[in-house]
């Protein structure tokens, strides 16, 4: 479980943090330097796992990691949209290779058990997927619904923000035992949003703002009772 747990923060800080949207969009081209990029990200997220692990001897992670990584990032950005089903797809992918090599690093015995490292493991990785995994996810569902005309009035990237603190806040409050502190939470939140939806007098807008807050407050809540269902 330590080793699946390590895997994970390599992908989660590989995929999702350490790699840039140049490298995102020059990826999906159907060039040798589309190419080039995707064995680039690939190599990048063998060694992180290389590193993480720790096992200076055992070179079959970072090979398998560095294969799995670049035929499935290909197969995504050649065949597949910028769309939800292709995101989860690529990702199930991915935690699924993770998941094998467990398997086969422990010789077909894994111990499911948690111990005091992984709790720690399991915690970071909790606060980490709340954050660039779930906005990425929560703009893909919520794209199909974005309403006409940008976002006029609104600071530079403040909705991203906003979400990431609601996020860590709720995930706070579960692991803190006071799940009541959510409802507060989302009350502020509420408020503070009614008058410019007020404004708006548009009723797609506010469907809109309230399918991306429920869906953020949703993962998070979700993801704050699992950890704490299986570290308890």
């Amino acid at each position: 479980m330590d080793i699946i747990l390590r895997l994970m923060l390599a992908h989660i800080l590989g995929d999702f943090f350490f790699q840039t949207e140049k490298c995102c969009k020059e990826k999906k081209q159907r060039t040798l330097k589309g190419i080039c990029y995707s064995a680039l990200h690939a190599l990048i997220m063998a060694i992180l796992a290389y590193v993480i692990i720790g096992d200076w001897y055992c070179w079959l992670i970072p090979v398998i990691i560095l294969t799995s990584h670049f035929l499935i990032d290909l197969c995504k950005s050649w065949y597949q949209k910028d769309a939800i089903y292709s995101f989860v797809i690529d990702q199930a992918a991915h935690i699924f290779i993770i998941i094998a090599i467990g398997y086969i690093y422990a010789d077909g015995h894994i111990s499911w058990e948690i111990g005091s490292r992984s709790n720690f493991l399991l915690y970071g990785l909790s606060y980490l997927i709340i954050l660039k995994p779930t906005s990425i996810l929560t703009k893909l569902f919520i794209n199909q619904w974005a309403p006409s005309g940008g976002s006029m009035g609104t600071l530079p990237n403040a909705g991203k923000w906003i979400g990431y603190l609601e996020r860590i806040l709720t995930l706070t409050f579960i692991y803190a035992n006071h799940v009541e502190g959510i409802g507060f939470l989302l009350a502020a939140k509420s408020i503070f949003r009614f008058g410019d939806l007020n404004k708006a007098k548009d009723v797609r807008t506010t469907e809109y703002v309230l399918l991306g807050t429920f869906m953020s407050f949703a993962i998070s809540i979700l993801i704050g009772f699992a950890v704490k269902g299986i570290i308890g």
